[in-house]
């Protein structure tokens, strides 16, 4: 008796396809990892380098050189003079006061750091070849764009990030200016030879100019 002939089961492509998937998922959302390392390498040189030009805490918290301004002009020439001295030292009263008021809304925080995060790897430091695939759709560059600066207008001005970081700003604007219109600058003295930007102004410019300059050519 002859014997039956052995039944060929279908082979499954379910692996296949599993990993073709993770494949092409993986492919379409690249991300130039030199470009973007450059960047953070920028901004910690730059940060350090601004941290390196403060003024002596010591000097800012001075109780005997705080005297009441005698007139409006008195205390903006103050201002004017002790912002030249103590720039630095400012900003960093600003961003720990800006730090403070994310860390105790964490709500704002995911949702600024969310934001940040969708900029720098969906559309800043990934190339623009092969095209952006978010849940199976394909996303052009100005579509990609598009999607940021609404996603952008919508957390800054329709939930509470916005005035988390406005009422920070205006917290550290209130005590910055406050100390400058109280501090007596007769005895501080700027460097003649220092720059007219340095620090953390310096960073502006130069962490914007290097962040253009590695998302073209990140982009390339």
């Amino acid at each position: 008796m002859a014997s039956p002939a052995p039944t060929v089961l279908p082979i499954s492509n379910h692996q296949t396809t599993t990993a073709a998937s993770a494949a092409t998922i993986q492919s379409q959302t690249p991300v130039a990892t030199p470009a973007f390392r450059a960047f953070i390498s920028h901004i910690s040189e730059t940060v350090s380098n601004g941290l390196s030009h403060r003024r002596p805490w010591s000097e800012l918290v001075d109780r005997s050189a705080f005297s009441k301004p005698e007139s409006i002009s008195d205390a903006t020439l103050r201002i004017r003079k002790n912002y030249s001295y103590f720039r630095v030292n400012y900003l960093s009263c600003l961003a720990a006061v800006l730090a403070v008021s994310l860390l105790t809304n964490p709500f704002a925080l995911l949702l600024l750091l969310a934001l940040l995060a969708a900029w720098l790897f969906l559309y800043l430091f990934r190339p623009s070849d092969p095209p952006l695939v978010l849940f199976g759709r394909t996303f052009s560059e100005r579509e990609t764009l598009g999607v940021l600066v609404v996603s952008t207008v919508v957390v800054i001005f329709l939930t509470s990030v916005g005035s988390v970081l406005i009422s920070a700003l205006m917290v550290g604007l209130a005590i910055v200016c406050a100390h400058g219109a109280f501090r007596v600058p007769e005895d501080l003295f700027l460097d003649d030879q220092e720059p007219a930007a340095t620090g953390f102004l310096s960073f502006l410019t130069g962490s914007a100019s290097n962040t253009a300059a590695s998302a073209v050519a990140a982009r390339v």
